[in-house]
């Protein structure tokens, strides 16, 4: 038997590094999305006061897999990533990295995802105390041709059951809830613009900070403005469809109850642009 060549002590064939990815597959079923997950990178925003805010996110990219081909070359991600920013990543940039990911993976779309806490100085309602509010934010990008970004923002706030208010002889249960929205908007929209679109359709916002005549306000604004979940997202749907940049908006509340053991939740989503759509006008 011919001894099998070598080089060194590896095989030659192993020498040449076959392209197992790019190789064909034989099951004949497509991936919607194939890639890498929770890649933690630098990101510098420009802020609504003229600032700006560095924070750290956590990043996802996809790219579409056709059928015919085994997988996808998961180093070319990280490649792509650090190429197009030498520097913290920004918003402007996300379009472009999405779109070079589809390039140098030759896929016909891509996606991707980057999430991070942004935090909001915020002054107490009375006092005027100062706190550092954080926000749970998410930018979606999708190219497919052309590229499609969304902006998601969850906000904490405060709501009081209308129900509990009217049969009570005195109080009425309230609860932290959490109202997200993720929209599609045209031009520009501050992070700050859509917090505070969203903490307006609760019964009162939240703060980081409280004295003890912050305490009375809050609880007593509340308490004048009391919410259902229902009431919550119909006011945010009224706010958004107002919102001429907003053309596509999917929201959502969660009450936090804190007299049941379960949480009440509402969500509605509409594409503006469609003439007829889900929500406010009324067809599902």
């Amino acid at each position: 038997m011919a001894k099998r060549p070598t080089r060194g002590n590896k095989p030659v064939e192993k020498q040449l590094m076959p392209d197992i990815q790019s190789s064909k597959d034989q099951r004949n079923i497509a991936i919607d999305r194939v890639g890498v997950k929770d890649v933690v990178y630098p990101l510098r925003l420009r802020t609504r006061d003229g600032g700006e805010q560095h924070t750290v996110a956590t990043i996802n990219m996809y790219v579409g897999l056709p059928h015919h081909k085994k997988g996808t070359h998961m180093s070319r991600f990280l490649e792509v990533l650090n190429a197009q920013t030498a520097e913290p990543l920004t918003p402007e940039r996300i379009p472009h990295v999405t779109k070079a990911i589809a390039d140098r993976l030759d896929a016909e779309s891509a996606h991707f995802e980057c999430s991070f806490t942004y935090f909001v100085k915020k002054l107490a309602p009375v006092t005027g105390t100062p706190g550092l509010m954080d926000y749970k934010v998410t930018f979606e990008c999708t190219t497919n041709g052309t590229s499609d970004f969304l902006m998601k923002v969850s906000a904490p706030a405060a709501s009081l059951c209308p129900c509990s208010k009217e049969i009570s002889e005195y109080g009425a249960h309230n609860q932290r809830c959490r109202i997200e929205a993720k929209v599609r908007f045209s031009g520009t929209m501050w992070i700050e613009e859509l917090i505070d679109i969203l903490e307006k359709a609760a019964s009162c916002p939240v703060f980081a900070t409280l004295k003890r005549p912050d305490e009375k306000f809050v609880t007593e604004a509340a308490y004048d403005n009391p919410k259902f979940v229902e009431d919550i997202i119909r006011d945010l749907a009224v706010a958004l469809e107002d919102e001429k940049r907003v053309t596509f908006y999917e929201i959502s509340s969660e009450n936090f109850e804190s007299i049941h053991n379960h949480n009440a939740y509402a969500q509605i989503s509409r594409d503006k642009e469609e003439g007829v759509g889900k929500g406010r006008r009324g067809k599902h």
